[in-house]
């Protein structure tokens, strides 16, 4: 599989270069001994920014995990983005996990969101940024990343309007956050409280398209006559 993006994340390249080149600094200063917690903290830091290719499931109607972390809720809300009944599949991403999330689904991005804790009368939960997805045939999905922190805001790689795919790269937490993804009140939810996902490989829930198999089964019976 041919790879456009590096190993690692590009928003960390400023930070790990600055930490090795002060390693040398420190080097040449106060010798091995003084550069060495700098480059090993470099060293950390490119482990903490990877951004390893993952295979993304060759399952057209399902919903991919859009983070590396464990499943913390799954529960039926109303969807205040969209305002609807939805099911939402909360995830708490790893510290030391992969910090880029992935799209849950092929489609276009209809709209984007983000709100604060002085929006919304939250105190733990200080930045949310949410992305509306809309697949060919209208299924609507909204991808929400949220931080505790004003100074690690997440990063949306790509804008309204765009077009993006199933297990594409959409943005990227520093140091972990939460993840909320909101589901139609029918789609078959895959993963329980506690699973452990790995973005873009694992299924959190499986679109229901009822109309579809009608369609095909009376198709069948014209088929065969009956």
């Amino acid at each position: 599989m041919s790879r456009a993006h590096p190993y690692i994340a590009r928003e960390g390249w400023l930070f790990i270069a600055a930490l090795a080149l002060s390693g040398f600094v420190a080097k040449f200063y106060f010798g091995l001994l003084g550069a060495l917690p700098l480059w090993l903290l470099s060293l950390v830091l490119a482990y903490l920014f990877r951004d390893p290719q993952r295979v993304i499931p060759s399952a057209p109607l399902g919903i991919v995990s859009p983070a590396d972390g464990v499943v913390l809720a799954i529960e039926r809300v109303y969807d205040n983005y969209l305002k609807r009944d939805a099911n939402k599949i909360s995830i708490r991403m790893s510290r030391l996990g992969t910090y880029v999330t992935r799209a849950p689904m092929e489609g276009n991005i209809v709209q984007h969101w983000h709100s604060s804790a002085s929006d919304d009368g939250e105190a733990e939960v200080l930045d949310r940024y949410a992305m509306w997805l809309q697949s060919d045939e209208n299924d609507d999905v909204v991808l929400v990343m949220a931080v505790a922190s004003n100074a690690l805001k997440p990063v949306c790689y790509h804008q309204t309007g765009e077009r993006i795919g199933q297990g594409a790269r959409c943005g990227l937490v520093r140091f972990g956050g939460y993840i909320e993804v909101l589901l139609p009140i029918d789609a078959r939810v895959e993963v329980a409280v506690g699973d452990t996902l790995y973005a873009g490989s694992d299924i959190l829930a499986t679109l229901i398209h009822e109309h579809v198999s009608a369609s095909k089964d009376r198709a069948n019976d014209v088929a065969l006559g009956t």
